[in-house]
């Protein structure tokens, strides 16, 4: 990825809604040279996909928390396609160290979110786990400008 890219994509993370002209005034290219680039990033797989990203409490899922899973054997593909079927779980990434994943929760009160770790902790091949809450979010970097 080149500089323009990179420009390109910081605008995209903080509007992707934004017209495909506004994007090329923007930048100082033409909208056909813009509609190639965002389609070759599409193409190579750097872009995924376009989202929208909602603050903490615009959602009915107030209570947030991180939860740090270990994991035996190699069943690793199996456990994040189980925990994919938890609408409660906005992120599954894999880590090092002591625990095998990191997963993002929410839910709407302390009662259902004690309720979904619960049944987290029942997905064969999890053997052991570690739940912190989240309080406040001063500062995120997903929509950089």
């Amino acid at each position: 990825m080149d500089e323009l890219d990179n420009r390109l994509i910081t605008l995209l993370r903080h509007n992707a809604r934004r017209s495909i002209s506004d994007l090329a005034a923007d930048l100082g290219v033409s909208r056909a040279t813009l509609r190639a680039r965002m389609e070759r990033l599409e193409k190579d797989g750097s872009i995924l996909g376009y989202t929208v990203i909602l603050r903490a409490d615009a959602v009915e899922l107030p209570v947030r928390g991180i939860m740090m899973i270990e994991i035996e054997g190699r069943v690793t593909e199996r456990v994040i396609n189980a925990l994919g079927g938890f609408p409660e779980i906005s992120a599954i990434h894999t880590t090092n160290g002591r625990w095998d994943l990191i997963a993002e929760l929410g839910a709407a009160t302390l009662t259902d979110l004690d309720h979904v770790l619960r049944r987290i902790r029942l997905v064969p091949g999890i053997t052991a786990s570690e739940t912190n809450l989240l309080l406040a979010t001063p500062r995120s970097t997903k929509a950089r400008l």
